[in-house]
C-alpha cells in the first residue's frame, strides 16, 4: 500500500493543488506582471514535487536564445532509485511561447527587472510554475498602496 501523500494548499481554483511558494517575493520585489508556466520534470522530480519537497525562495528564471529555465530551486528527494535520482539543484526546462519569451527576456535586459517564480503547482495532475516579472525593491521604498 502506497504512503499517504503529504497535505498540501487547496487554492481557490478548482482541481489546483499548491506544492511551494515564494512568499517573501512581495516583499522583496514589485510585482508588475504574472504568467503561468509548464515545467519540465522526470520521474523522481514529480514524485519529489508531489510529496511537496520543494523549495523556491532563491529561485529565478534565466533566458537562453530559444528556451528558458528555472535556476536554483531544490528537490530534494528520499528516493532509492540510484542511478535515475535527480540533481537536488539545477535547472528545470520552462514551457513558455516562443512570443513570451522574447517578450519578457527583451523587459529583463533593457530595464533591469528579474523574473522569479511565485508558486509551484498541481493542476489537473500536470506541473505548473507561477512566475511574475518583478522589480528589485530598495530599502527605503515605501509599502504598495
Amino acid at each position: 500500500m502506497a504512503k499517504p501523500a503529504k497535505k498540501t494548499e487547496k487554492s481557490a481554483k478548482s482541481g489546483e493543488q499548491i506544492v511551494a511558494q515564494n512568499r517573501a517575493a512581495s516583499y522583496n520585489y514589485h510585482i508588475l506582471e504574472k504568467l503561468e508556466a509548464g515545467l519540465v520534470l522526470h520521474g523522481t522530480e514529480v514524485k519529489a514535487l508531489r510529496e511537496g519537497k520543494a523549495n523556491i525562495r532563491d529561485a529565478y528564471v534565466e533566458f537562453k536564445p530559444t528556451s528558458a529555465g528555472l535556476l536554483t530551486h531544490t528537490l530534494h528527494s528520499t528516493y532509492r532509485a540510484a542511478p535515475w535520482n535527480h540533481e537536488p539543484l539545477g535547472s528545470r526546462k520552462l514551457l513558455l511561447h516562443r512570443r513570451e519569451i522574447d517578450k519578457l527576456s527583451g523587459r529583463t535586459e533593457s530595464k533591469g527587472l528579474t523574473v522569479i517564480p511565485l508558486k509551484i503547482y498541481f493542476r489537473n495532475g500536470i506541473a505548473k510554475v507561477e512566475i511574475a516579472l518583478a522589480q528589485g525593491k530598495k530599502s527605503w521604498d515605501p509599502p504598495p498602496g
